[in-house]
């Protein structure tokens, strides 16, 4: 988990769990990427169905 905290976001565990700032930025990005990410699941899905409308 140390590992996995580290190089997703630069922080180590026992900083994140000790220091609010630091958990607040990372639970920022983490927010902020996972809006991104549906977004980008909205915008293909999207194309997809398009896409097969057009076929039809």
């Amino acid at each position: 988990m140390e590992k996995a905290m580290h190089s997703a976001h630069g922080v180590g565990y026992e900083d994140y769990r000790r220091h609010h700032t630091v958990r607040m930025r990372v639970e920022k990005r983490r927010k902020k990427d996972y809006i991104n990410c549906r977004r980008m699941v909205a915008d293909l899905d999207r194309l997809v169905h398009f896409n097969n409308r057009l076929k039809a």
